[in-house]
């Protein structure tokens, strides 16, 4: 129950306005939507690594802690944070359909290209931020540049390769940036992968992750030039990280004095019990 009461709490914090609480119903958890719309937490199906990539639910969305530390090694086997995606709460963000989506995407400066990026939960706006920031980075940094342009695209409806599920490329909530044939797992090897790795600017990592963004470089499966838009996997990883300590209130680690995060609190304890 503390893990649900957490996973809730951080797609409220990630997700305002989107997420609007949590139903208990015939003792199984729903994440409720500001359509209405209900969403299963916890399907409790024993699943494979495959099986939670490919169909899963909220819980296996947010079981595995993104890491917020700097690396310089592949993550271990199947380590994949924010690679699993729930489908149903993409789409009621970010639009159900191809239509819906080109509605919603905006015009973000990023360097001297403009690229399409959702607008909905802050998305392009977060981007924008990173855009500022990276500016700055080059300024100090100008071997940074090489590792930002020219960008290789945002919004781009199409399925991941070698799949049927759509890339959140065509949610226009990712970028990928100045790419190589060695930064993605289908056709470069590990030790590619973890050498690129060792060397891609740190710094460009962290103003990413600042703004919600996740990388792609911390999934055992690389993707070294992408970022996601995914605030809910930065904010589960910065405030709870770790198992929790039952000695302690559920929601250990956020401020709970603050708003709206103490309305969270107080809407989430009604719904699931105290």
């Amino acid at each position: 129950m503390i893990t649900l009461k957490r996973d809730v709490l951080v797609l409220m914090m990630a997700y305002p306005g989107y997420v609007t609480g949590v139903d208990l119903i015939d003792h199984e958890a729903f994440l409720v939507m500001k359509s209405g719309t209900r969403i299963l937490y916890d399907d409790r199906k024993k699943k494979s690594f495959d099986e939670k990539i490919s169909d899963a639910d909220i819980q296996d969305m947010l079981e595995t802690c993104y890491p917020l530390t700097e690396i310089d090694a592949l993550m271990g086997t199947n380590v994949d944070p924010g690679r699993t995606r729930v489908y149903a709460l993409l789409d009621e963000i970010y639009g159900a359909s191809k239509d819906a989506i080109l509605k919603k995407l905006v015009t973000v400066e990023f360097g001297a290209e403009r690229l399409p990026f959702n607008k909905e939960a802050g998305a392009a706006r977060a981007l924008t931020a990173i855009a500022a920031g990276a500016a700055d980075l080059v300024a100090d940094q100008p071997q940074t540049e090489d590792f930002l342009f020219p960008t290789s695209g945002t919004f781009n409806y199409r399925v991941i390769a070698g799949t049927d599920r759509l890339s959140p490329h065509a949610y226009g909530i990712a970028i990928d940036l100045k790419s190589g044939a060695d930064g993605y797992w289908r056709w470069a090897s590990p030790e590619a992968g973890e050498k690129l790795i060792k060397v891609y600017p740190k710094d460009l990592v962290r103003l990413f992750e600042k703004n919600g963004f996740i990388w792609g470089g911390k999934w055992n499966h690389f993707d070294i030039f992408h970022f996601e838009y995914r605030p809910e996997i930065i904010i589960k990883a910065r405030y709870f990280p770790g198992s929790p300590d039952t000695a302690e209130p559920w929601y250990q680690g956020v401020n709970a004095d603050s708003e709206p995060v103490s309305g969270y609190i107080i809407q989430i304890d009604q719904s699931l019990g105290s």
